[in-house]
Protein backbone atom coordinates (compact mmCIF):
# COMPACT_ATOMS: atom_id res chain seq x y z
CA UNK A 1 0.00 0.00 0.00
CA UNK A 2 1.75 3.57 -0.84
CA UNK A 3 1.86 5.85 1.97
CA UNK A 4 0.22 9.26 2.11
CA UNK A 5 2.74 12.40 1.72
CA UNK A 6 1.61 15.24 4.15
CA UNK A 7 3.27 18.52 4.27
CA UNK A 8 3.12 21.20 7.47
CA UNK A 9 3.89 24.68 6.90
CA UNK A 10 5.45 26.35 9.39
CA UNK A 11 5.45 30.45 10.27
CA UNK A 12 6.45 32.17 13.10
CA UNK A 13 3.00 32.63 14.80
CA UNK A 14 1.00 35.76 15.98
CA UNK A 15 -0.95 36.75 19.25
CA UNK A 16 -4.91 36.19 18.81
CA UNK A 17 -5.85 39.32 19.86
CA UNK A 18 -4.14 43.02 19.59
CA UNK A 19 -4.29 43.71 23.42
CA UNK A 20 -2.03 43.69 26.00
CA UNK A 21 -2.71 40.15 27.62
CA UNK A 22 -2.94 38.50 24.65
CA UNK A 23 0.43 40.30 23.29
CA UNK A 24 1.87 39.25 26.52
CA UNK A 25 1.21 35.47 26.38
CA UNK A 26 2.58 35.49 22.72
CA UNK A 27 5.39 37.22 23.82
CA UNK A 28 5.96 34.80 26.60
CA UNK A 29 6.31 31.84 24.30
CA UNK A 30 8.13 33.15 22.01
CA UNK A 31 10.81 34.68 24.03
CA UNK A 32 11.54 32.24 26.24
CA UNK A 33 12.39 29.98 23.14
CA UNK A 34 16.18 29.44 23.68
CA UNK A 35 16.42 29.61 20.17
CA UNK A 36 15.22 33.16 20.15
CA UNK A 37 17.17 33.80 23.37
CA UNK A 38 20.11 32.29 23.60
CA UNK A 39 20.78 33.41 27.07
CA UNK A 40 21.24 30.77 30.07
CA UNK A 41 17.95 29.52 31.54
CA UNK A 42 17.95 31.95 35.00
CA UNK A 43 19.09 34.68 32.82
CA UNK A 44 16.63 34.12 29.72
CA UNK A 45 13.49 33.92 32.56
CA UNK A 46 14.56 37.29 34.49
CA UNK A 47 15.18 39.46 31.10
CA UNK A 48 11.39 38.13 29.62
CA UNK A 49 9.41 37.83 33.27
CA UNK A 50 11.03 40.34 34.78
CA UNK A 51 11.84 43.18 32.27
CA UNK A 52 10.30 42.73 28.60
CA UNK A 53 7.05 41.40 29.22
CA UNK A 54 6.29 44.26 31.98
CA UNK A 55 6.95 46.84 29.64
CA UNK A 56 6.87 45.43 26.04
CA UNK A 57 3.21 44.23 25.73
CA UNK A 58 2.02 47.74 26.21
CA UNK A 59 4.21 49.29 23.39
CA UNK A 60 3.27 46.22 20.95
CA UNK A 61 -0.21 45.92 21.48
CA UNK A 62 -1.07 49.16 20.07
CA UNK A 63 0.96 48.62 16.91
CA UNK A 64 -1.36 45.72 16.25
CA UNK A 65 -3.86 47.39 16.69
CA UNK A 66 -2.69 49.49 13.69
CA UNK A 67 -2.76 46.83 11.16
CA UNK A 68 -5.52 43.84 12.36
CA UNK A 69 -7.78 43.06 10.05
CA UNK A 70 -11.64 42.01 10.29
CA UNK A 71 -10.23 38.68 9.99
CA UNK A 72 -8.01 38.49 12.25
CA UNK A 73 -3.83 38.84 12.12
CA UNK A 74 -2.53 39.56 8.97
CA UNK A 75 0.17 37.21 9.49
CA UNK A 76 -2.26 34.23 10.22
CA UNK A 77 -4.78 35.59 7.27
CA UNK A 78 -1.90 35.61 4.92
CA UNK A 79 -0.37 32.33 6.08
CA UNK A 80 -4.14 30.77 5.90
CA UNK A 81 -4.42 32.14 1.84
CA UNK A 82 -1.37 31.02 1.09
CA UNK A 83 -1.95 27.40 2.66
CA UNK A 84 -5.20 27.13 0.81
CA UNK A 85 -4.13 28.11 -2.34
CA UNK A 86 -1.23 25.51 -2.01
CA UNK A 87 -4.10 22.99 -1.28
CA UNK A 88 -5.38 23.51 -5.05
CA UNK A 89 -2.28 22.33 -5.94
CA UNK A 90 -1.85 19.19 -4.93
CA UNK A 91 -5.60 18.25 -4.16
CA UNK A 92 -5.77 15.19 -2.38
CA UNK A 93 -2.59 13.95 -3.67
CA UNK A 94 -0.41 15.55 -0.90
CA UNK A 95 -2.46 17.13 2.17
CA UNK A 96 -1.13 20.35 3.41
CA UNK A 97 -1.49 22.11 6.80
CA UNK A 98 -0.07 24.95 8.46
CA UNK A 99 0.77 25.59 12.47
CA UNK A 100 2.68 28.59 13.70
CA UNK A 101 5.90 27.98 16.32
CA UNK A 102 4.11 30.30 18.54
CA UNK A 103 0.21 31.17 19.22
CA UNK A 104 -2.72 29.35 16.95
CA UNK A 105 -3.13 27.70 15.52
CA UNK A 106 -0.05 25.53 16.66
CA UNK A 107 2.31 23.02 15.39
CA UNK A 108 0.16 20.34 17.39
CA UNK A 109 -2.78 20.69 16.20
CA UNK A 110 -1.29 20.84 12.31
CA UNK A 111 0.19 17.63 12.90
CA UNK A 112 -3.12 16.11 14.21
CA UNK A 113 -4.81 16.87 11.26
CA UNK A 114 -1.97 15.11 8.74
CA UNK A 115 -2.24 12.16 11.14
CA UNK A 116 -6.26 11.73 11.17
CA UNK A 117 -5.81 12.24 7.45
CA UNK A 118 -3.35 8.82 7.08
CA UNK A 119 0.00 10.72 6.52
CA UNK A 120 2.83 8.41 7.00
CA UNK A 121 5.83 11.13 5.04
CA UNK A 122 5.64 13.96 6.30
CA UNK A 123 7.87 17.38 4.64
CA UNK A 124 8.23 20.34 7.46
CA UNK A 125 8.00 23.19 5.60
CA UNK A 126 9.53 26.58 7.13
CA UNK A 127 8.30 29.53 5.77
CA UNK A 128 11.50 31.00 6.19
CA UNK A 129 13.89 31.47 2.76
CA UNK A 130 17.15 32.26 4.91
CA UNK A 131 18.31 29.72 7.60
CA UNK A 132 18.29 30.44 10.65
CA UNK A 133 18.38 28.85 14.32
CA UNK A 134 15.45 31.21 15.61
CA UNK A 135 13.25 30.23 12.83
CA UNK A 136 14.29 27.35 10.74
CA UNK A 137 15.79 25.25 13.36
CA UNK A 138 13.30 25.79 16.23
CA UNK A 139 10.82 24.67 13.94
CA UNK A 140 12.10 21.96 13.11
CA UNK A 141 12.65 20.84 16.57
CA UNK A 142 9.08 21.65 17.57
CA UNK A 143 7.63 19.17 15.00
CA UNK A 144 9.65 16.96 16.20
CA UNK A 145 8.72 17.16 19.87
CA UNK A 146 4.97 17.49 19.43
CA UNK A 147 5.50 13.97 17.11
CA UNK A 148 7.61 12.44 19.79
CA UNK A 149 4.38 13.63 22.04
CA UNK A 150 1.73 12.19 20.13
CA UNK A 151 3.82 8.74 19.49
CA UNK A 152 3.93 9.36 15.80
CA UNK A 153 6.76 8.46 13.82
CA UNK A 154 6.24 9.05 10.06
CA UNK A 155 8.62 9.04 7.29
CA UNK A 156 10.42 12.95 8.27
CA UNK A 157 11.43 14.98 5.49
CA UNK A 158 12.10 18.91 5.19
CA UNK A 159 12.71 20.96 2.29
CA UNK A 160 15.87 22.85 1.83
CA UNK A 161 16.39 26.58 2.34
CA UNK A 162 15.10 28.02 -0.87
CA UNK A 163 17.02 31.42 -0.05
CA UNK A 164 18.92 31.39 -3.48
CA UNK A 165 16.03 28.83 -5.25
CA UNK A 166 14.10 30.37 -8.62
CA UNK A 167 10.69 29.14 -7.25
CA UNK A 168 11.12 32.20 -4.83
CA UNK A 169 13.63 34.71 -6.29
CA UNK A 170 11.73 34.68 -9.82
CA UNK A 171 8.56 35.72 -7.99
CA UNK A 172 10.18 38.20 -5.51
CA UNK A 173 12.18 39.81 -8.06
CA UNK A 174 8.73 40.21 -10.50
CA UNK A 175 7.13 41.98 -7.44
CA UNK A 176 9.57 44.54 -7.69
CA UNK A 177 9.62 44.78 -10.91
CA UNK A 178 5.69 45.48 -10.72
CA UNK A 179 6.66 48.75 -8.89
CA UNK A 180 10.46 49.90 -9.50
CA UNK A 181 11.66 52.54 -12.18
CA UNK A 182 15.19 54.04 -12.91
CA UNK A 183 14.79 56.70 -9.95
CA UNK A 184 14.03 53.72 -7.63
CA UNK A 185 16.70 52.99 -4.28
CA UNK A 186 15.60 49.59 -3.37
CA UNK A 187 16.04 49.00 0.46
CA UNK A 188 16.26 44.79 1.24
CA UNK A 189 15.50 44.69 4.66
CA UNK A 190 16.30 41.78 6.55
CA UNK A 191 14.68 40.75 9.93
CA UNK A 192 17.86 41.10 11.96
CA UNK A 193 19.52 38.43 14.67
CA UNK A 194 21.81 39.26 17.45
CA UNK A 195 25.38 38.84 16.80
CA UNK A 196 25.52 36.20 19.06
CA UNK A 197 23.18 33.68 17.06
CA UNK A 198 25.52 34.35 14.53
CA UNK A 199 28.48 33.12 16.04
CA UNK A 200 26.64 29.98 17.64
CA UNK A 201 25.90 28.89 14.51
CA UNK A 202 29.48 29.48 13.03
CA UNK A 203 30.50 27.00 15.57
CA UNK A 204 28.29 24.68 15.18
CA UNK A 205 28.79 24.32 11.29
CA UNK A 206 25.39 25.98 10.68
CA UNK A 207 24.15 27.83 7.68
CA UNK A 208 25.15 31.22 7.67
CA UNK A 209 21.81 33.72 8.02
CA UNK A 210 23.85 37.02 6.60
CA UNK A 211 25.19 34.69 3.53
CA UNK A 212 21.96 33.35 2.97
CA UNK A 213 20.79 36.81 2.94
CA UNK A 214 23.67 38.51 0.66
CA UNK A 215 22.92 35.12 -1.59
CA UNK A 216 19.12 36.47 -1.84
CA UNK A 217 20.15 40.43 -2.67
CA UNK A 218 22.58 39.09 -5.18
CA UNK A 219 19.96 36.78 -6.76
CA UNK A 220 17.66 39.81 -7.25
CA UNK A 221 19.93 42.57 -7.89
CA UNK A 222 21.59 40.36 -11.10
CA UNK A 223 18.26 39.62 -12.25
CA UNK A 224 17.33 43.58 -12.26
CA UNK A 225 20.33 44.51 -13.58
CA UNK A 226 20.87 46.84 -10.81
CA UNK A 227 24.06 48.87 -10.42
CA UNK A 228 25.30 49.37 -6.46
CA UNK A 229 23.94 52.70 -6.25
CA UNK A 230 20.68 51.71 -6.87
CA UNK A 231 20.52 49.52 -3.63
CA UNK A 232 21.07 49.09 -0.17
CA UNK A 233 20.23 46.06 2.43
CA UNK A 234 19.70 46.42 6.24
CA UNK A 235 18.25 44.51 9.53
CA UNK A 236 15.68 45.64 11.13
CA UNK A 237 13.58 44.42 14.32
CA UNK A 238 16.31 44.86 16.98
CA UNK A 239 15.02 43.60 20.28
CA UNK A 240 17.00 44.30 23.63
CA UNK A 241 20.41 45.47 24.45
CA UNK A 242 22.58 42.88 22.54
CA UNK A 243 24.36 43.66 19.57
CA UNK A 244 22.75 42.98 16.49
CA UNK A 245 23.35 42.43 12.68
CA UNK A 246 23.88 46.54 11.41
CA UNK A 247 23.14 48.31 9.79
CA UNK A 248 19.96 49.11 11.19
CA UNK A 249 16.73 49.73 8.67
CA UNK A 250 16.02 52.82 10.43
CA UNK A 251 19.36 53.99 9.91
CA UNK A 252 19.87 53.42 6.47
CA UNK A 253 16.12 54.76 5.99
CA UNK A 254 17.08 58.08 8.00
CA UNK A 255 20.12 58.40 5.87
CA UNK A 256 18.69 57.74 2.48
CA UNK A 257 16.39 60.50 3.70
CA UNK A 258 18.74 62.80 4.49
CA UNK A 259 20.96 62.04 1.10
CA UNK A 260 17.89 63.24 -1.17
CA UNK A 261 16.33 60.02 -2.20
CA UNK A 262 12.88 61.04 -3.75
CA UNK A 263 11.61 56.86 -4.18
CA UNK A 264 12.62 54.67 -1.89
CA UNK A 265 10.89 51.01 -2.31
CA UNK A 266 11.50 48.83 0.68
CA UNK A 267 10.86 44.61 -0.01
CA UNK A 268 11.42 42.39 3.07
CA UNK A 269 12.75 39.01 1.71
CA UNK A 270 12.96 37.31 5.27
CA UNK A 271 9.04 37.27 5.05
CA UNK A 272 7.05 35.43 2.94
CA UNK A 273 3.66 36.84 4.28
CA UNK A 274 3.12 40.18 5.32
CA UNK A 275 2.83 41.03 9.13
CA UNK A 276 3.92 43.32 11.65
CA UNK A 277 7.24 43.45 10.73
CA UNK A 278 6.20 44.32 7.25
CA UNK A 279 3.00 46.40 7.57
CA UNK A 280 3.39 48.45 10.71
CA UNK A 281 7.43 49.06 11.45
CA UNK A 282 8.32 49.56 7.70
CA UNK A 283 4.96 50.79 6.23
CA UNK A 284 4.27 52.89 9.16
CA UNK A 285 7.36 53.34 11.44
CA UNK A 286 10.01 53.56 8.86
CA UNK A 287 7.98 56.01 6.69
CA UNK A 288 7.82 58.21 9.35
CA UNK A 289 11.38 57.93 9.48
CA UNK A 290 12.07 58.78 5.79
CA UNK A 291 9.61 61.70 5.59
CA UNK A 292 10.89 63.17 8.44
CA UNK A 293 14.53 62.60 6.99
CA UNK A 294 13.13 64.54 3.86
CA UNK A 295 12.44 62.14 1.89
CA UNK A 296 9.51 61.77 -0.39
CA UNK A 297 7.95 58.96 -1.92
CA UNK A 298 8.59 55.24 0.16
CA UNK A 299 6.41 52.15 -0.98
CA UNK A 300 6.68 48.75 1.03
CA UNK A 301 6.41 46.64 -1.20
CA UNK A 302 3.94 43.35 -0.38
CA UNK A 303 5.33 40.16 0.77
CA UNK A 304 4.29 37.00 -1.37
CA UNK A 305 1.38 35.73 0.38
CA UNK A 306 -0.77 34.01 -1.76
CA UNK A 307 0.58 35.74 -5.29
CA UNK A 308 -0.17 33.42 -7.77
CA UNK A 309 3.56 32.82 -9.24
CA UNK A 310 4.75 32.19 -5.52
CA UNK A 311 2.11 29.45 -5.29
CA UNK A 312 3.72 27.55 -8.02
CA UNK A 313 7.07 28.23 -6.43
CA UNK A 314 6.06 25.85 -3.38
CA UNK A 315 4.78 23.35 -5.45
CA UNK A 316 7.91 23.13 -6.75
CA UNK A 317 9.73 23.71 -3.49
CA UNK A 318 7.11 20.41 -2.12
CA UNK A 319 8.14 18.26 -4.97
CA UNK A 320 11.70 19.29 -4.73
CA UNK A 321 11.41 18.33 -0.79
CA UNK A 322 10.23 15.24 -1.09
CA UNK A 323 12.88 14.07 -3.93
CA UNK A 324 15.66 15.88 -2.97
CA UNK A 325 15.38 17.13 0.90
CA UNK A 326 17.41 18.53 3.43
CA UNK A 327 20.30 16.72 4.79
Amino acid sequence: MMGKKGVILINVGTPDQPSIESVRYYLREFLLDPNVIDAPYVIRHLLVRGLILRFRPRKIAPRYQEIWMEEGSPLRVYTSKMTEAIKTKFGDEIIIEYGMRYGNPTIRNALEKLRNRGVDELLIAPLFPQYAQATTETSRLAVNFQMKQMGWSPIVKQWNDFYNNPAFIDPLTESIKEKINNKSHLLFSFHGLPLSHIRRVKRLGKPNYVEHCQSTVESVVKKLGLNESQWSMSYQSRLGPVRWLTPSTDSVVKNLGKSGVDNLLIVSPAFVADGLETLEELNIEARKIFQSSGGKNMTVINCLNDNQQWIDGMKSLIIQGFENPRN
